[in-house]
C-alpha cells in the first residue's frame, strides 16, 4: 500500500487517468470519504475529499486498487532521493511485446497466403462456369496446402487468415476462405480434446471398450485425412457458382422457388461439380452436400433432410459451424455484419445441450474462435472501449478514455487474462451491448484502422 498525495493524485485524473484505493478511505472526524472499489474518473470528487481534511491517500497498487493513465496503463511510482514521488506508465510486458511482433508477423504472412487462395479460387469458379463445371483439382489442392500447413502450425492463426469481406463480389472466394481456415482450426482442436477425453474415459473404465460396440464410435482424424477435409472446407460452396447470381445476390427476401434453387448449390450442384471432376475425395462431398442439414432433431431451415442428426458426420457439422459463424459476421448485400463476439454466443446457446458430441465441437469451436475475436470491441469495467488484437486473453487496445472520447495516440496493448470481471476496473464489462461492426468502424481511431490493413 502507498500513500499518494491528493494534489498528485488530482493532476493524474485532470490529465484522464482514473484511480480506485482498494482501502476505505477516512477523514480525521472518522467519515468515509472514499469506498474502496469507487473507480474516480472526475477531478471534482477528489478536490471533495481535499476539502474535507484528506491531504495524501492510501492506495493498494495491484488487483484491489490501482492508478492508470489516459491510455489505461497502470502506472507504477518512482521515488528520487528526496522522496518526491513521480507516475508513469508501466511499460509493456516482455510477453505482450513478443505477442504483438508474432501477430504482426503472422498478418503478413496470412496476407499473402490469402491473396494465393483468393486469386486461385476466383480461377475455380472462372473454370467451372466456362467449362462446364470441371477445374484443375490438382493446382487448387495446393492452394488448400498453404492454408492447412498455416493454421497448423500456428494458433489462432485463422483469425489472421480470414479477412473482412469488403465487397459483396469477393464474398464467395472470402467466405470459402475463411470456412476453410475456421473449420480446419476447429477440427485440428476437436482431433486434439476428443481423443484426450476418450483416452482419459477408457484409462478410468476399460470396461467401456467391451460395452462401445462399434469402432465408430471412437473419432480421431489422421493427418492425410485432415488434409482431404480441408480441401473440402475450401470447395463447400463451390456449386453456388451455377446458382444465377440474380437470387444469390437479392437483397429481399427470397420466394420459396428461389430458396429451393439456392438449396440445390449443395446436394445437387456441389456435388455434380465434385463428382464430374472425379475429385477422389469423399469427404469433400459430404461436405458440400450437408453443410447445411440440421444437427439436431427439429432445427429450422436446414438441408437436405434425407439424413439424421446422428447421421451427419461430425466434420460435416464442423463446417456447418464455420459457415454459419462467417456468414453472421459478414456483410452481405441484403444484411450488415453481426458483432463476432455476439455470434460465438448465439451460435454455443443454440446447440448447447443438444447431445454430448455436438458439446465437444461447441467447446472446440469457442476454443478456437475465442469469446472475444479479434477485430471485437469491447468495453472494460472503467468505460473505456478497447479493441481485441488477439483472443488469448484477450489482448486488446483501449482507444477511448473512461468517457468515451477517442485517444489521440495509440495506447500499449493490455493483456485482459489476469483480470477478474466484476472486480478488475481493467477488465471486461459483458453488461454493456455490443456494437455492430458499422458502429465500431466509425468509432475506430486512424491508429486501430491503420493496424487493421
Amino acid at each position: 500500500m502507498k500513500r499518494i498525495s491528493i494534489d498528485t493524485l488530482v493532476k493524474i485524473v485532470k490529465n484522464g487517468g482514473t484511480v480506485r484505493t482498494g482501502i476505505d478511505v477516512f477523514n480525521d472526524r472518522g467519515l468515509l470519504v472514499i469506498e474502496k472499489d469507487v473507480l474516480i474518473n472526475r477531478v471534482q470528487t477528489l478536490l471533495l475529499v481535499k476539502r474535507s481534511g484528506v491531504t495524501d491517500v492510501p492506495v493498494i497498487l495491484g488487483k484491489e486498487g490501482g492508478i492508470w493513465d489516459a491510455s489505461g496503463r497502470p502506472m507504477h511510482i518512482e521515488e528520487d532521493e528526496k522522496g518526491k514521488k513521480t507516475f508513469t506508465a508501466r511499460p509493456l510486458r516482455s510477453d505482450v511485446g513478443r505477442r504483438i511482433a508474432e501477430i504482426s508477423e503472422l498478418k503478413l504472412k496470412a496476407r499473402e497466403v490469402h491473396g494465393r487462395a483468393c486469386d486461385r479460387l476466383k480461377q475455380v469458379m472462372h473454370e467451372i462456369k466456362e467449362h462446364n463445371g470441371e477445374f484443375d483439382t490438382n493446382l487448387t489442392e495446393k492452394v488448400v496446402d498453404d492454408i492447412f500447413d498455416f493454421v497448423s502450425h500456428h494458433d489462432n492463426a485463422f483469425s489472421f487468415l480470414a479477412r473482412e469481406i469488403i465487397s459483396y463480389d469477393d464474398y464467395l472466394y472470402n467466405h470459402s476462405i475463411n470456412v476453410c481456415a475456421i473449420a480446419t482450426a476447429i477440427l485440428k482442436k476437436f482431433n486434439e480434446t476428443f481423443s484426450d477425453a476418450i483416452n482419459e474415459h477408457l484409462a478410468t473404465r476399460p470396461e467401456a471398450i467391451l460395452s462401445a460396440g462399434s469402432a465408430s464410435s471412437f473419432i480421431e482424424y489422421l493427418p492425410d485425412d485432415l488434409r482431404q477435409l480441408s480441401l473440402g472446407y475450401f470447395l463447400h460452396d463451390v456449386g453456388k457458382t451455377m446458382i444465377p447470381d440474380e437470387i444469390l445476390n437479392k437483397k429481399g427476401r427470397l420466394t420459396p422457388e428461389e430458396f429451393d434453387v439456392v438449396k440445390g448449390h449443395s446436394y445437387i450442384k456441389g456435388r455434380e461439380i465434385l463428382v464430374a471432376n472425379k475429385l477422389d475425395n469423399f469427404y469433400a462431398i459430404k461436405i458440400a452436400c450437408y453443410h447445411h442439414a440440421a444437427l439436431y432433431d427439429g432445427e429450422d431451415r436446414c438441408y437436405p433432410d434425407d439424413r439424421s442428426p446422428l447421421e451427419i458426420p461430425v466434420y460435416v457439422k464442423i463446417c456447418k459451424l464455420a459457415d454459419i459463424y462467417d456468414a453472421m459476421t459478414s456483410k452481405r448485400c441484403y444484411k450488415d455484419a453481426m458483432n463476432p463476439t455476439g455470434v460465438v454466443t448465439n451460435i454455443f446457446r443454440s446447440y448447447a445441450d443438444r447431445d454430448h458430441l455436438l458439446q465437444f465441437l461447441l467447446h472446440a469451436f469457442v476454443k478456437v474462435v475465442g469469446i472475444y475475436p479479434p477485430g471485437s470491441v469491447i468495453y472494460l469495467a472503467n468505460g473505456q472501449m478497447a479493441y481485441i488484437l488477439d483472443s488469448d486473453g484477450p489482448l486488446v487496445i483501449p482507444f477511448t478514455d473512461s468517457d468515451g472520447e477517442q485517444l489521440k495516440v495509440m495506447p500499449d496493448p493490455l493483456d485482459l487474462s489476469d483480470l477478474r470481471p466484476g472486480k478488475d476496473e481493467m477488465a471486461v464489462d459483458r453488461r454493456r451491448p455490443l456494437l455492430t461492426p458499422i458502429e465500431i468502424q466509425k468509432k475506430l481511431p486512424k491508429y486501430i484502422r491503420e493496424y487493421q490493413k
